[in-house]
């Protein structure tokens, strides 16, 4: 049950070897661009990630990452922004002009691996887009499973209106969203869309009207987040298990690992019981 308070985060160059100096999980040590921490009351069991500022600052997440993976209580992680009307406005162009190309490779990769990460993290991840989220920045979300936009927000893969190609998977993950032909439209015009068109479009899951407080799809993301917590988290992480690399839930698919859980007998136990079941995560 972890928390991340939000944070701008910014990072020497991406060249550099990178550390766990950033990360933090008491909130203790000085001022780190990203801490972990216990959420208390009706909210107990999910996270939430900020995001912002400029790309490469996402390579500080490796570390969170790593240390939610092996927290069992993590049932739904949830990304936002520490910074008002930004998600992720993607690179910061003028510092990736002085790189060379051999760094621009080793950046890109990390950033692709970083996404990778992501998207493979076991359990339900949700993007709160409460602003820009361009280029890079919408890669970081199309790798969530959810995504949840203020209706005022501005998403786009733009890579293409500066001389560059979306680097971090977004070519792959955006053509599952919204098939081939439309995925390659956004991406050959660079077009950048509001949170109410993404809806449309079925880009993001909801749409929001932002409220004063600029956080609009975070809360929005916070009720999502309660709809998946009661369910059975063996169950959810295999669902998405399946869904993801489509495999056969049946005879002796990803459906035979969940026959030996505590979870199963105990759904089977509560309907016949007419009680809700108390899901343990075994």
């Amino acid at each position: 049950m972890l928390r991340v308070v939000p944070r701008a985060l910014r990072l020497p160059r991406p060249w550099r070897p990178f550390g766990a100096r950033g990360c933090a999980s008491d909130g203790a040590a000085g001022s780190p661009e990203i801490q972990v921490r216990a959420l208390a009351g009706p909210d107990q069991g999910k996270c939430a990630l900020p995001r912002a500022g400029v790309a490469h600052g996402w390579v500080l997440l490796l570390d969170a990452l790593a240390r939610l993976r092996e927290e069992r209580q993590v049932r739904v992680l949830i990304f936002r922004s520490g910074v008002k009307g930004v998600f992720c406005a993607g690179a910061d162009l003028k510092e990736r002009e002085q790189m060379s190309e051999a760094e621009v490779g080793v950046f890109v990769q990390r950033l692709r691996g970083l996404m990778d990460d992501i998207a493979a993290f076991p359990a339900p991840t949700i993007a709160a887009m409460d602003g820009f989220a361009l280029g890079g920045g919408l890669e970081l979300a199309l790798a969530c499973d959810l995504r949840v936009a203020a209706s005022s927000a501005v998403m786009g893969l733009i890579e293409t209106t500066r001389g560059l190609l979306p680097g971090a998977g977004g070519t792959q993950r955006l053509p599952r969203c919204l098939g081939v032909a439309l995925a390659k439209e956004l991406i050959f015009t660079g077009r950048r869309l509001s949170g109410e068109q993404a809806h449309s479009l079925g880009l993001v899951n909801h749409a929001v009207a932002q409220n004063e407080e600029g956080d609009a799809a975070y809360h929005r993301a916070r009720e999502l987040a309660r709809e998946i917590l009661p369910q059975a988290p063996i169950a959810v992480q295999l669902g998405k298990v399946a869904i993801d690399r489509g495999i056969e839930v049946r005879g002796f698919g990803v459906g035979t690992w969940n026959i030996p859980t505590r979870d199963r007998l105990e759904g089977m136990a509560a309907f016949r019981e007419k009680r809700p079941p108390r899901f343990v995560g075994e």
